[in-house]
């Protein structure tokens, strides 16, 4: 058998249903490996207890790592923010509540940039995160520490957030798979809230089978989430085979500009000539509104999180300033001492954006901006069963690179922020390399088609053989890293 660590949580399932293996075994390999390899990245803030109680259930005996916005009982939960160091959670996030009930087991907390607000696990409080690809460059964010815990194969999958790209821009600067579920398929319950109309929860994972296998465990209703919606059960890997012939596939024009890395581009296009093979017709088309996606974005997120955020003031819990003074001057140094640069520039931005005499000039324009977004998407729709482009225009760029330029880190999810703003479905899985390191391909479905999508993905993996690629962390994994490269 293979390394335990490197197998896919399809063939983990199979093993441990056959006995070949024990949950206690499977975890202990899981913990040596973070032990060994992990100092190198950092994709870990919290790595819980021993723990060999196997459930039965889908997922049983199945290691997995959780960002550290999700709350689970008995862990911290930090938000990657010095303004929570301390806080345990004392209930679990419905999504951690439903792996438990399939049987799978939680490693530990995954590092992040600060209250998810980043594109390079860079904005963290307790230090970066790096790419197991090579630690010279970030692994993406907001969900860094989770992308790269799949990747160096220090959790069998793992959980993040997407609130305009998160979950998958780290997954295609990692070289794994990212599924960003539509808006309201996945409780949202127990996720601390950055920007509550964009904040979707999603899996990482080592192939499409697992996606699916894991959406399948995390979808569905919740009572305790009021955007949660109740839609019809759906069996996600029973769409896996099923052919593609005939689908008909958007290039959106506009994800295709000259901002887009030359290498990037032409992994893309192999992408498309592989869809096409497989009997997909694929044609360009317009999303108009795209270039304003970015800019709508940094107005409504910001916003919402002026409003999240305002709870954290250290009266109840997490840190609290030292400083004497009235209540007024603790909320102010607190705040000061707790919230990181970035939390702060977004803060200030949504508080003045909401602010009496600015309200419509940009807030409201924003939403309005954000409906014409929504109108594109639903045009293309009533076209194509699912659109495809770069997951993002560059491959992972140098740790420190765009730290002193927001703008320019704001513009690494310029592909994935139109999509959270419509709500919509997307999945990022790798489809080659540039100059050594991993490149994603996005597929966007329509509201609920995550069917489609993960028939699409698996289609693609099994057509170009990039699937479950691993960087070169030991001479062994060097050879496989080159097969797909």
């Amino acid at each position: 058998m293979a390394e335990l660590t490197s197998l896919t949580v399809a063939d983990l399932r199979r093993a441990l249903a056959r006995g070949e293996v024990a949950p206690a075994e499977v975890y202990a390999a899981y913990r040596e490996r973070i032990e060994r390899h992990d100092p190198a990245f950092g994709a870990y803030l919290h790595v819980g207890r021993d723990d060999d109680e196997a459930i039965d259930g889908p997922l049983a005996g199945v290691p997995y790592a959780l960002k550290d916005n999700l709350c689970a009982v008995g862990m911290p939960c930090t938000c990657g923010s010095r303004i929570l160091e301390g806080y345990v959670p004392p209930y679990d996030a419905t999504v951690v509540t439903r792996l438990r009930t399939a049987g799978a087991v939680l490693l530990g907390k995954t590092n992040m940039d600060e209250f998810a607000m980043g594109s390079s696990c860079e904005h963290s409080a307790f230090g970066p995160s790096r790419n197991p690809w090579d630690t010279r460059m970030v692994p993406g964010g907001s969900s860094g520490g989770s992308a790269a815990a799949v990747a160096a194969d220090l959790a069998a999958f793992a959980l993040g957030s997407d609130t305009g790209g998160s979950v998958r821009q780290p997954a295609a600067y990692c070289g794994i798979v990212g599924l960003k579920p539509t808006y309201g398929l996945v409780s949202r319950y127990g996720l601390v809230a950055f920007a509550s109309s964009l904040d979707q929860v999603g899996p990482l994972t080592k192939d499409v089978t697992d996606a699916a296998l894991v959406l399948g465990a995390l979808a569905g209703h919740d009572p305790l989430d009021s955007t949660s919606v109740e839609a019809p059960r759906e069996d996600f890997a029973g769409q896996l085979g099923r052919e593609v012939r005939g689908l008909r596939l958007g290039l959106p024009r506009e994800y295709l500009d000259e901002g887009l890395e030359p290498g990037v581009r032409e992994a893309v296009e192999r992408a498309v000539a592989t869809l096409t093979g497989l009997g997909a017709a694929v044609e360009e088309c317009s999303l108009p509104h795209t270039e304003y996606g970015v800019a709508t974005y940094y107005i409504i997120a910001p916003a919402e999180a002026s409003s999240n955020l305002a709870r954290f003031d250290g009266m109840r819990y997490g840190h609290r300033s030292s400083q004497p003074g009235d209540l007024r001057e603790v909320y102010e140094a607190t705040r000061s001492e707790g919230f990181g640069a970035e939390v702060k520039r977004r803060i200030m931005i949504g508080t003045y954006v909401l602010s009496a005499g600015y309200y419509d000039a940009y807030y409201l324009r924003a939403q309005r901006v954000r409906t014409l977004v929504r109108q594109d998407f639903a045009a293309a729709f009533g076209r194509y069963d699912a659109l495809l482009g770069p997951t993002t225009p560059t491959v992972a760029f140098g740790l420190g690179a765009k730290v002193g330029d927001p703008l320019q880190m704001y513009l690494n999810d310029v592909l994935t922020i139109p999509v959270n703003l419509a709500g919509l479905p997307a999945i990022s899985v790798p489809c080659g390399f540039a100059g050594g390191l991993p490149v994603g391909l996005q597929l966007i479905g329509p509201h609920f088609g995550e069917g489609t999508l993960l028939r699409l993905a698996y289609a693609f993996e099994q057509a170009s053989g990039i699937r479950n690629p691993k960087p070169p962390l030991e001479a062994g994994d060097a050879a496989a890293a080159g097969e797909v490269g």
